[in-house]
Parts: C-alpha cells; sequence; structure tokens
C-alpha cells in the first residue's frame, strides 16, 4: 500500500515531466509562429485568445467540467486569484509580441533567462522553500551567465524584467490558488477572450475578412493557436501544482535553449562567444542543480523504503 510519501514522490515525478513538456513545445514555437506572418501581432494575439478559450471550452465539456468553472465565479477570492493570473499572462503575451514586432528579439530571449531565476527567488522568499549550499551555487553560476548577457546588451532591458516578472508572477498565481488546473485555465480564457473580440471590433479586423486573403492552411494555423496556447499553459500549471518553484524554475531553461538551438542550426544566426560563456554558466548551474535533485530523489527514495 502506498504511503503519502510515496505518493508525493509520484506526483513529483509527474510535475517534473509535465514541466518537460510544456516547456519543450514552447522551445519550438518560434517555429509555429513564423508560419503566421500574414497576420499582425495584435490579430494573432486575439485570436490566441479566442481559440484558447474555445479548445478550453470543448476539454471542459468533455470532462464534464463546466459547472466548476461556474462555481468559481461564485467564489470571490479564488476569482480575484483567477483574474489575476489571466491579466498577467495576457500581459506576458502582449509585450511578447509587441517586443518581436519591434524588433527586441534579443530581449525576449534574455528574458526568459532571467525569468527562472526571479521563480526560485519567489520560491524563496514568499513561499520559503529551502535551498541547500549547492543548489545556492548553481544559481550564482546561472546568475552569472545572465549577468553576462545583460551588461553585454549594454542597457537595462526592461522587456526582459517584465516578461521574466510577469511568467513568473503567474507561476506564483498557479502553485497559490488551489483549483483544477484546466478550471483555472477555462477561467482565464473566458475572461480574456471577450477583450479580444472587442480589440477585433475596434480595428474592424474580422476572422473571415483575414481568411479571405490567405491560404486556407494559414488560417487553419491561426486557429490552431488556441490549442498550442492553451496546451503547454495547462501542463505548466499541472507541473507548477506538483513541484517546488526551484525545480519548476530551472526547467524553465529548456525552452529558451531549445530556441537557441534553432537560431543557431535552422535560422543560421551568430553565436558570439559572449554567448559560449553565458550559456556555459548557466549549464553549469544546471548540471549541479540537476545532481542535487537526483541525489534527493535516492534519498527519498530509501527513506520511503525503510518506513
Amino acid at each position: 500500500m502506498q504511503t503519502k510519501a510515496d505518493k508525493n514522490v509520484i506526483q513529483t515525478k509527474v510535475g517534473v515531466y509535465y514541466a518537460l513538456a510544456a516547456f519543450t513545445l514552447w522551445g519550438f514555437l518560434p517555429l509555429y509562429w513564423k508560419l503566421l506572418n500574414a497576420f499582425t501581432a495584435g490579430e494573432i494575439l486575439a485570436n490566441r485568445m479566442i481559440w484558447s478559450a474555445v479548445f478550453v471550452f470543448i476539454l471542459l465539456l468533455k470532462r464534464g467540467q463546466v459547472d466548476e468553472v461556474k462555481q468559481i465565479f461564485k467564489q470571490p477570492k479564488k476569482l480575484r486569484l483567477v483574474m489575476l493570473s489571466a491579466v498577467i499572462i495576457s500581459t506576458n503575451w502582449f509585450i511578447y509580441i509587441w517586443a518581436v514586432n519591434s524588433n527586441h528579439v534579443l530581449e525576449t530571449s534574455m528574458g526568459y533567462y532571467i525569468n527562472p531565476l526571479i521563480v526560485i527567488l519567489m520560491g524563496t522568499l514568499i513561499l520559503k522553500e529551502k535551498l541547500n549550499r549547492l543548489e545556492i551555487i548553481a544559481i550564482l553560476f546561472a546568475a552569472t551567465g545572465v549577468l553576462i548577457m545583460t551588461l553585454q546588451y549594454g542597457r537595462v532591458p526592461w522587456v526582459s524584467l517584465a516578461l521574466a516578472v510577469s511568467f513568473a508572477s503567474y507561476g506564483l498565481c498557479k502553485k497559490v490558488v488551489q483549483i483544477d488546473s484546466l478550471v483555472a485555465l477555462g477561467v482565464e480564457t473566458f475572461l480574456l477572450s471577450p477583450f479580444a473580440l472587442l480589440y477585433l471590433v475596434v480595428t474592424r479586423t474580422s476572422f473571415l475578412s483575414t481568411a479571405a486573403t490567405v491560404a486556407p492552411a494559414t488560417v487553419l494555423l491561426l486557429t490552431m493557436a488556441g490549442f498550442f496556447t492553451a496546451l503547454p499553459l495547462l501542463w505548466f500549471a499541472q507541473a507548477a501544482k506538483r513541484v517546488t518553484l526551484a525545480l519548476l524554475g530551472f526547467s524553465q531553461y529548456l525552452s529558451p535553449t531549445i530556441t537557441l538551438l534553432l537560431g543557431i542550426f535552422l535560422f543560421r544566426e551568430p553565436f558570439t562567444t559572449t554567448h559560449i560563456i553565458s550559456f556555459g554558466c548557466i549549464w553549469i548551474g544546471l548540471m549541479i542543480f540537476s545532481y542535487v535533485q537526483t541525489i534527493k530523489l535516492k534519498a527519498s527514495r530509501k527513506t520511503h523504503k525503510i518506513v
């Protein structure tokens, strides 16, 4: 018979798998967004919100959880937290799309390397999660890598900081609010979609008018934006409930690393000595942290067997 401790270990493992899935998909998403260059950034953002709501609603119907969404609207405290997370993630999306379309791609990349450090900081200061000496050393290595990138940039990267803080705050909201992740995502997207529709009305942009000017396959890709937006967010929410913010924070390095490899080997972007040093420090930190987590997991298994 499984003990509570055994179940916690299993839940942590599941959380790690969810985290890896979410950040891997996010890492490859630049390939997908490049296929939508026929649309404006605002139109992509609005459609992300709307089609995410549609996709999540279908999942809620299939699982019979629509009534649970209705219940959240009757609980002011939980609704406020979900509303906050909706505002935070929509802000993150807006900044990212604006930055990419304003030639601040370097700052967006830097932001998602800074983000795990912000997540870990929130975990230690707000949730009182403990770090041992090796974990602190790992964080210092990663921080050094990010600092080198920041100094090389030559000015305060406000876009990077905004992206990092907003996504870290979103993760914290997911950690704090104790409701089903799909239900929370449903409430978030339902709250965001009216504003998306309002944007399309105000800008006189409609799905039908856009569909008439581009290839059908491209229109299909636009509708799939909801799927590729909601799915990793759902996985991320599942991970946030099961693992510490520190572990979640380091897992997030997977996404920008995949994007880095795409940039080097697919898009042929320059990779300088500064980049090598920066990423080298980050990867050393990752290896140390991974080693510590492996030791902890083994020790936990031994303890459970003894008990």
